[in-house]
């Protein structure tokens, strides 16, 4: 390895502090190129200023402008909205200035890389010239530095070996100068070593930059001289190990050494040999060479090199830039052509150019696309249809229906003069018929919401007495399963806009549904609500169901058990319909359940029309019920607007007495029964 020479430069310098007086940023409040504490230009030079600890006198009160009183009520104008917050020079109150704290800097330097990081996560152009410059950097470094190993190992070593055959003829032709001399006195030998040492520097070739003649310790000669040096610098650079190997193994021995110029040390070698001068005897000779060619030629190498890296590197940015682009282009054609086709724009097309992989991509999504408009179409086609359909058999039904159930009626107000099969058959016929006559009102109203005919008589209604009202309706019902009904609700109001009518209707449903599948348990009904929303949620205690079944709870038509009878006379369209009229009024309907657990359903309301819901105000699965209460049990926070059904059916509560303890006294006596 050669030294580097180069020295810590290339370092920016700082720009030091502002001269005194010089020019400094114009400030708030102050004309551009007036100094702090300055007055400007044509100013009254004989007013006096105040002394330290004097109150600057007040400047007369004048009218304000229209400009000065708009700087007054805008921020960012000259005047004292300006100057909120901001910290008052020592020199006057003209030199206002705000100081820059370090949590903004952090601030904006968080935002920086934050938005480094989106662009990097959402932009896969910025992905692919990213890793290709990364990569590419790196790659070109370690050819670089490979290069350039081998360049200087390649170089160092064919310098060594030029200057250790120079080094050895320089020791021949010294021996021979020598052993030619019949010097045989002090002066003599000196005058003969020193004249072949000058003459050496200043033939020197091969990068020799001084020489030096060392007497050896083993010699026994009684003449001794000073010894010659080119520089007093040369001699220094002989060190002691080389020495010791020169005395030791005779021959030719070098070791390398940083060579002092004038800008600093070069790299080179230092090349020792025994030499035997006449009368003095055993010396050493020391050839300095200087490798600081080679190492100007190996930096200019690594610039080029890096020049050519950096530039290498930009190119490879631009080449993935432009492959990306050209890439990408189909895909976001395609993306955009999506989003087209998704918002009902079924003709979009994506424009195809050429025959190559990216054309095929085009076709392909070409065809993708007027196969999924046909699909759309025949779909839209059918469905038009199914309602027409629908609507069309429900009106027909309803004339002969309204003919049906005149017979009906009369055959039922006679029953009492048929004999009892015929009687069960009149009232059989009755209740079928009852449940007909709902069926066809459903599909009527499913017609006019696929139809888009359904529309909202909006009022402003007190969702505690629409619960109350529904619960009132299902009281029959709930007696007859046993069910209490139990409602929790505010003591404040929770009005919202809705359409009575169908709240109820959906609210109906919840209920009705919670009853039959309830197995008798009790039925909690919690009302709350919030600032933006009302939410009604009722939790059974019963048979319960998973998620699956709570993803399919509003289809049409559908039972989680298909072999369940229906008990109720439902129609299968209830849910759906409860979940219709939600979507009217801009609510939500969820379901969820466990099995053999329980079931819940929460329906949230935006109380102003047009509003969005927000967060429920009642959790849609609470974590206490979990462990159903016993049937006819209140608890402690809850107020029943009315409760319908108990274990002991039929049994009053007394008056004076609430009904929270009519139900403990019947439980009580149905536990002693």
């Amino acid at each position: 390895m050669i030294p580097s020479a180069l020295g810590p430069g290339g370092l920016g310098a700082r720009p030091g502090p502002a001269e005194p007086g010089g020019p400094t940023p114009s400030e708030p409040g102050r004309p551009a190129g007036t100094a702090a504490g300055s007055r400007p230009a044509g100013s009254d030079d004989a007013t006096p200023r105040p002394g330290a600890g004097e109150e600057p006198p007040a400047a007369p009160a004048r009218p304000l402008d229209p400009e000065e009183r708009e700087a007054e009520l805008v921020p960012g104008l000259a005047g004292p909205a300006y100057d909120l917050g901001s910290i008052a020079h020592p020199d006057g109150p003209a030199t206002t200035y705000r100081p820059r704290t370090r949590r903004s800097l952090r601030i904006r330097l968080r935002r920086k890389v934050r938005r480094l990081v989106r662009r990097w996560r959402t932009s896969l152009s910025v992905r692919v010239v990213s890793v290709t410059v990364v990569g590419g950097f790196f790659a070109l470094a370690l050819l670089g530095g490979v290069l350039s190993g081998q360049i200087r190992d390649r170089l160092y070593d064919q310098r060594v070996d030029q200057m250790l055959e120079d080094a050895a003829l320089r020791a021949r032709d010294a021996q021979q100068t020598f052993d030619s001399a019949t010097a045989t006195t002090a002066p003599q030998v000196q005058s003969i070593a020193a004249d072949w040492i000058y003459s050496a520097q200043s033939a020197a070739t091969a990068g020799a930059v001084g020489a030096v003649l060392m007497r050896s310790p083993e010699a026994a000669a009684s003449v001794t001289f000073a010894e010659p040096a080119t520089n007093g610098a040369v001699r220094e650079l002989v060190r002691p190990e080389l020495r010791r190997a020169v005395q030791a193994g005779g021959g030719q021995h070098w070791q390398p050494v940083g060579v002092p110029m004038a800008d600093g040390e070069a790299p080179g070698i230092v090349v020792g040999a025994p030499v035997t001068l006449p009368a003095a005897g055993a010396y050493e000779l020391y050839i300095v060479y200087t490798l600081e060619p080679e190492e100007q030629t190996i930096g200019l190498v690594i610039r080029i090199l890096a020049v050519g890296a950096v530039g290498l590197v930009v190119l490879l940015a631009a080449l993935a830039w432009l492959i990306t682009r050209w890439v990408l282009r189909p895909v976001r054609d395609a993306a955009y052509t999506a989003e087209r086709i998704a918002d009902g724009l079924l003709d979009e097309r994506m424009d195809v150019r050429g025959h190559d992989e990216l054309a095929l991509l085009g076709e392909s999504f070409n065809e993708m696309a007027a196969s999924l408009q046909r699909q759309i179409e025949q779909m839209e086609e059918l469905s038009r249809l199914q309602q027409r359909f629908v609507s069309d058999v429900s009106h027909e039904l309803r004339t002969p229906l309204t003919t049906i159930r005149m017979a009906s009626e009369v055959i039922h107000d006679n029953k009492d003069d048929f004999d009892p099969v015929i009687r069960r058959s009149a009232e059989l016929l009755q209740a079928q018929l009852d449940r007909f006559e709902a069926m066809l009102a459903d599909l009527l109203e499913i017609s006019r919401f696929d139809a888009g005919a359904a529309v909202l008589d909006i009022e402003e209604r007190d969702l505690r007495d629409v619960v109350t009202r529904v619960v009132e309706m299902s009281a029959i019902l709930a007696e007859r399963k046993g069910t209490a009904l139990r409602v929790d609700a505010p003591d404040g109001p929770c009005t919202a806009d809705v359409d009575a009518r169908r709240i109820e209707r959906v609210l109906r449903n919840l209920v009705n549904n919670a009853i039959e599948h309830g197995e008798g348990r009790p039925i909690d009904i919690t009302v709350r609500c919030t600032a933006s929303a009302v939410g009604v949620r009722v939790l059974d205690h019963g048979v319960g169901m998973d998620e699956e079944a709570a993803g399919h709870v509003f289809d049409r038509f559908w039972r989680a058990d298909p072999a369940r009878a229906r008990t109720t006379g439902g129609t299968g369209l209830g849910l759906s319909i409860s979940m219709e009229d939600t979507r009217l009024h801009g609510g939500t309907l969820e379901a969820t359940g466990r099995p053999g657990v329980g079931s819940a359903f929460l329906l949230t309301l935006p109380r102003r029309a047009g509003a969005t819901v927000g967060r429920p105000p009642v959790a849609l699965w609470p974590e206490q019920a979990d462990v159903p209460e016993p049937a006819g049990d209140l608890t402690a926070d809850a107020q029943p607007v009315a409760v319908a059904g108990v274990a002991a059916a039929g049994v009053a509560a007394p008056s004076g007495v609430s009904v929270a303890a009519a139900l403990r006294d019947d439980a009580d006596e149905e536990t002693d029964r």
